[in-house]
């Protein structure tokens, strides 16, 4: 039976925002994803480290599964987050594993002292703080993250909010973060970048989605938007998925020795 618009859209509007799972697009949306696999990456490196830090974890999802790919754990793992729903969600998660977790506001300074870690791990963090990841990092150490890329999903981005500058599509350019990187006194010893497919099948996935990223559509509410949901729906129906790309690139900047 096809499922209307209303239904659709009510059904994404009052599913829960805890964490950073998405397996509720499952069957509803499909991203592809990054070749390296982040958390087989970052699983590699735990066995080498000491004490890690996890940089703004959500749900602690990408971190629990490195820690059970792991074939060490590392004497020390600790990871923050802001958002309270989110921490409630880590908490549960991480607990278990041994993982200490420090509710942080996400802004300079970190919580910890200076060369504290000698692993720092990120995925797709809001902003990054390069300062502060090279004073917590111990002489050798390194920072290892997955970064969401430029003009990232803008096909969605666009169609809500209209055409977009090139500084706001260029904004989280790999370049940028290399550079702030070295300003900090950080090496970049490793870059790779990979544009990805991305589809909608129901206009409920769009919604869902523009709840839980926040910052794609800052703001975003069903009633201020219902216009062009109502169109994409209609696009959708019409001509199937909605595609769009995502940009993600996998960054390691090592404090040199």
């Amino acid at each position: 039976m096809t499922r209307t618009f209303d239904d659709l859209v009510a059904e994404a509007a009052a599913a829960p925002m805890e964490g950073w799972d998405f397996s509720w697009l499952d069957g509803r949306a499909t991203e592809e994803r990054p070749s390296w696999g982040y958390a087989r990456t970052v699983a590699g490196r735990l066995g080498a480290a000491d004490a890690v830090l996890d940089i703004q974890t959500g749900g602690g999802e990408v971190l629990a599964t490195a820690l059970g790919a792991a074939t060490r754990r590392p004497a020390l793992v600790v990871a923050t987050e802001s958002w309270p729903p989110n921490v409630t969600t880590a908490t549960a998660r991480l607990h278990p594993l041994g993982v200490a977790l420090v509710v942080d506001p996400d802004e300079p300074p970190l919580p910890f002292g200076d060369a504290a870690f000698d692993l720092v791990v990120s995925r797709h963090p809001v902003t990054v703080w390069w300062e502060e990841i090279a004073r917590v990092l111990r002489p050798g150490g390194s920072y290892l993250a997955q970064h969401v890329g430029p003009h990232s999903v803008f096909e969605v981005v666009e169609h809500f909010l209209g055409p977009q500058s090139q500084e706001s599509r260029d904004g989280r350019h790999p370049d940028r973060d290399v550079a702030r990187a070295r300003a900090a006194g950080l090496d970049v010893v490793d870059l790779r970048s990979e544009e990805l497919r991305i589809e909608f099948h129901d206009i409920g996935a769009v919604v869902w989605f523009l709840r839980k990223v926040i910052w794609m559509v800052p703001g975003f509410t069903v009633e201020a938007y219902l216009p062009q949901l109502r169109g994409l729906h209609a696009r959708i129906e019409q001509d199937g998925p909605f595609v769009a790309h995502s940009t993600r690139f996998l960054v390691e900047a090592r404090k040199p020795t």
